[in-house]
């Protein structure tokens, strides 16, 4: 059986000759029974003192495991989203490099083309320039025969070589005047 300071405040005593003091055993019981009431009371506070330390204390094991697996998950998450970055950087540079490639040999054809279209357009001046220096000679030559002859036509050999040299620089005007 449990004691409680009730029990102390109301123990008897059974009585004999010569026995103790019962006023003095009495006022003994009742500040022992204060004090232990005193002491009972303080070990129930204390009790459930640490029964809310125990809870708060498994509350904080729970945040702290919490605080923990949120703070690895972060950390795997972190690490899943660098290198997601890292490879879409990657993949946008291959890219990048692509296009620039596709561009440049794009801008390379695109100046070939221009290149050959170019020697093909002098190619085609200078065979227009020979032909109308051609017809240009031919036409003076015929003008001067039908000028220095009347009606007869001379021969090429006609011709002097001083009035052959003022046709072609005269030739040669006109095309420099033409292109």
């Amino acid at each position: 059986m449990k004691i409680s300071p009730l029990n102390i405040k109301r123990q008897e005593f059974s009585r004999r000759i010569r026995g103790y003091d019962k006023e003095e055993v009495d006022a003994f019981l009742t500040r022992l029974a204060d004090e232990f009431e005193n002491l009972q009371s303080e070990n129930d506070t204390l009790t459930k003192e640490l029964e809310n330390a125990k809870e708060k204390l498994s509350e904080f094991r729970r945040i702290e495991k919490n605080l923990q697996d949120t703070l690895l998950k972060a950390q795997e998450n972190s690490s899943k989203s660098i290198e997601s970055t890292k490879k879409q950087a990657t993949l946008m540079v291959k890219e990048a490099e692509v296009k620039a490639s596709q561009i440049l040999e794009k801008a390379r054809e695109n100046a070939n083309e221009i290149r050959t279209a170019v020697i093909h357009l002098r190619d085609e001046r200078d065979l227009i320039v020979s032909k109308l220096k051609s017809i240009i000679h031919s036409q003076a030559q015929l003008v001067e025969l039908k000028l220095s002859s009347g009606e007869e036509a001379p021969d090429a050999e006609q011709f002097n070589f001083e009035s052959k040299k003022k046709l072609d620089l005269d030739i040669d005007d006109i095309v420099k005047k033409l292109l």
